[in-house]
């Protein structure tokens, strides 16, 4: 795809798509739950529909009119052995949480995905579940993708301290944990998002959480829901940043999620001076975001922050580039784990448009007031969507010339309509 915008300033009202955390667990509670839950705004995403499909392969009824979505759950025993390996696509949440559902199903079931997720390690799912009684069998010692659970019908609890800030994992056990015999304790590492826990609340379950503990008794049964998916906090994130940086822009965004573990992108913006408005709606932890072009600074980035925006890294990198000052991101090694190496491809792909990057172990250091250039070569998205919104919303600095973006169709993974979107907002694509 060959990318040159030329845009005057961004401005308009957009309603981003549904968040990717929030539609992945409504349809994954909906089909363990006993009896019909419907879900409006979920995203149609591919990562979603990986999650529907495995579902509809192990037996639930899933109707989606193109309103709404009817989840006919009859409760996770009434899950059935799928007749076929199942397909995770390049979606990790799907497989991850999945995972601790299989884990206290009695069969054998395989999960395989695209060569991204194949790459993505699965041991720091399968070793709490193992240690629960599921038998997990992956294609090395970090347990990849192909990986094959037997899981347990007496599954046991367990009292485990998640080694890394994962919400994916934490899901995991917590799935696992509903089966359980006993009590199991999860103890956090950092704060994570915590959609799973609430969305267990609401579905008529039982949990405990204290600060960083998790108390979750097993033999749970849950009772189908309606649910309203809110925006995706990690799609507006691009919004949000393509209008501070890009002059004369002006942006109203509706119905944002704002869960406080996912609002760090919020406290970025505005420790770097940006001009943002926030609507709050606190009956659907919601809110309208109005964001205006600004003078921005650098900041630090680190420590209990990271889990809140950790998947708004590559597009806060790219806010980087454009502040006063210098910016430094720390303690976000889990950017080497997710579709890509997102320290690494977040920092060719900016370098190579002019940015002065610098990566680190943990994180980059990032010089601001840099001006974008096209790129000599193509920059491949090597099937990340986030990388892909990025190298677009860059396009919008980049005064002549163009940007050859390869394997742009990643995007459709969390934001199918981000072109169209794009297009309306800044005037020409």
């Amino acid at each position: 795809m060959k990318l040159k915008i030329n845009s005057q300033g961004l401005k308009g009202r957009l309603k981003v798509p549904g968040d990717k955390s929030i539609s992945h667990r409504s349809i994954m509670f909906g089909s363990i739950a006993k009896g019909k839950t419907i879900i409006h705004d979920i995203l149609r995403g591919e990562d979603v529909l990986s999650t529907i499909e495995a579902f509809r392969a192990l037996g639930v009824e899933i109707e989606d009119d193109g309103q709404v979505i009817t989840v006919h759950g009859q409760g996770i025993s009434k899950l059935k052995e799928p007749e076929k390996a199942l397909d995770m696509g390049n979606s990790g949440t799907s497989t991850r949480l999945l995972s601790g559902i299989l884990a206290g199903l009695p069969f054998e079931t395989t999960l395989f995905g695209d060569d991204s997720l194949s790459k993505r390690p699965m041991d720091r799912v399968a070793t709490p579940l193992q240690m629960m009684g599921a038998e997990i069998v992956g294609q090395t010692d970090k347990v990849k993708l192909p990986m094959t659970i037997k899981g347990s019908a007496h599954l046991k609890a367990i009292d485990y301290v998640l080694p890394v800030a994962s919400a994916q994992v934490k899901s995991a056990v917590i799935f696992a944990a509903l089966q359980a015999e006993g009590l199991t304790k999860v103890v956090e590492k950092e704060k994570t998002r915590s959609h799973t826990e609430e969305m267990l609340v609401q579905f008529g379950g039982e949990i405990t959480v204290s600060d960083k503990t998790i108390l979750v008794p097993g033999g749970q049964k849950l009772i189908g829901q309606e649910v309203t998916v809110p925006g995706d906090i990690s799609s507006a994130a691009f919004w949000l940043v393509a209008a501070l940086v890009v002059e004369n822009s002006e942006l109203i965004l509706e119905n944002v999620g704002i869960n406080e573990t996912r609002t760090g992108i919020l406290e970025v913006i505005q420790a770097m001076g940006g001009q943002l408005e926030i609507e709050q709606d606190e009956v659907a932890k919601a809110a309208t975001l109005k964001v205006k072009a600004s003078q921005l600074k650098g900041t630090e980035i680190s420590g209990d922050l990271i889990p809140r925006l950790i998947d708004e890294l590559p597009i806060i990198a790219l806010l980087a580039t454009q502040v006063e000052g210098k910016t430094i991101i720390r303690d976000a090694a889990e950017l080497k784990v997710k579709e890509t190496d997102r320290i690494a491809v977040v920092a060719d792909a900016l370098n190579s448009m002019g940015a002065n990057i610098e990566p680190t172990d943990d994180g980059m250091i990032i010089q601001g007031g840099t001006k974008l250039h096209a790129p000599e070569n193509a920059i491949n998205t090597l099937g990340d969507h986030r990388i892909g919104m990025m190298v677009a919303i860059a396009a919008l600095l980049v005064e002549n010339g163009e940007i050859d973006l390869e394997r742009a169709e990643a995007i459709q993974t969390s934001y199918p309509s981000f072109f169209d979107d794009l297009g309306k907002l800044s005037g020409n694509l």
